[in-house]
């Protein structure tokens, strides 16, 4: 299994004009990157791992933790990107390379199993999918009518014989767009499979971003203030004289977010998945049952894009625990911390949480379903 998966993410993101390069974007609730990275480690077929980046992106990589992966900084285009990448892993005895673009995150598992597949008699092979459209070509001012059936359009993972593709790289100094073509143009055999429809390139942010797709929810939770209970807020335990009363540990913060989840997902309510009248539920942490809901969303496609907190208390005062809150939130629901803000509300001592008899707190969450 001396296989290598090499990801080329070294692009400027020009076109898809945002502040956060396309590779690094959250879709599905994760970097676009990360779905290429995971789904390869998921197939267990490779021993390497290659990402290569863009070096002046290098930030955006902090905050993302990858185990097993080897990074490294790409060229000038996508050309020099993959020889470098290739070159990198000369010394490793590589046997067969993926290349794969990380601007498609939708591919499938059932496709590397059909591209190792072909590579038991080819030492090149390539996913494609025909064209609908009608095609023209223009060529000296003149378009001409092209058969569309003639026509393939080029996917990736693209699967080669490692030494094969390394010696076609060494004798060309073109800059190509897909590797595949090297085989190509010296004449040597390319076997083409049938690609996926949902394995298409993203370009622009448009094309992950669908309004009509997006879902807000409302959540709310208030729990009395007793003795001789823990204060457990936002999935952290705080040091209080007085803690909340509920079935479960009473987290009026996950409770809220929860519901939120739930009213933008249209599935529901906390109360109908998890009755305080069943004893399995008694004393459970509320950390416990937002991932169960989290991990029930994702079978929906979908995914959270935002949540705001206000958390509603004379005392204690949660500024100091703001930062711990959002760290766990963020693990639990899969996103990143800047999806999350949590603000410190009072009620100028007026009412239950004015006198330090109650905690609230309301919740707006909002949340993508993709196609």
């Amino acid at each position: 299994m001396n296989n290598c998966f090499i990801i080329l993410a070294a692009g400027e993101s020009k076109r898809f004009k945002s502040k956060t390069p396309k590779a690094y974007y959250f879709y599905r609730g994760k970097p676009l990157f990360l779905h290429s990275i995971d789904k390869a480690k998921e197939s267990k077929r490779f021993k390497k791992i290659v990402l290569v980046i863009n070096k002046g992106h290098k930030k955006f990589l902090k905050k993302i933790q990858l185990k097993n992966v080897k990074i490294i900084s790409g060229g000038n285009n996508r050309s020099e990107s993959s020889v470098k990448a290739l070159r990198y892993i000369k010394s490793s005895k590589i046997s067969k390379v993926f290349i794969h673009d990380a601007a498609r995150p939708n591919f499938t598992l059932k496709l590397i199993s059909k591209l190792f597949f072909g590579l038991k008699k080819y030492n090149c092979v390539v996913p494609v999918i025909k064209t609908n459209n009608s095609v023209k070509l223009r060529e000296n001012n003149k378009l001409k009518n092209i058969d569309r059936n003639k026509i393939y359009l080029t996917q990736t993972p693209q699967a080669f014989d490692y030494k094969t593709l390394l010696n076609l790289q060494k004798k060309t100094n073109r800059k190509i767009t897909d590797d595949s073509n090297l085989f190509i143009e010296k004449n040597k055999k390319v076997k083409f499979i049938k690609g996926e429809k949902n394995n298409s390139k993203i370009t622009l942010k448009s094309d992950l971003l669908n309004k009509n797709n997006l879902s807000y929810g409302i959540g709310f939770d208030i729990h009395r203030l007793v003795p001789k209970k823990k204060l457990f807020l936002g999935g952290i335990k705080i040091p209080f004289n007085l803690g909340t009363l509920g079935h479960s540990d009473g987290d009026p913060v996950l409770h809220s977010i929860t519901d939120s989840i739930l009213g933008a997902c249209k599935m529901g309510d906390i109360g109908e998945k998890f009755s305080d009248k069943n004893k399995k539920y008694k004393n459970i942490r509320s950390t416990i049952l937002l991932k169960k809901i989290i991990n029930q969303i994702k079978l929906k496609n979908c995914f959270i894009n935002n949540i705001d907190i206000n958390i509603i208390t004379q005392k204690p005062k949660i500024s100091k625990y703001k930062n711990k809150m959002t760290q766990v939130i963020s693990e639990i629901c899969e996103i990143s911390k800047n999806q999350i803000n949590i603000k410190g509300k009072t009620t100028e001592k007026l009412g239950l949480i004015g006198k330090e008899k109650a905690i609230a707190c309301e919740v707006i969450t909002s949340v993508i379903k993709y196609d």
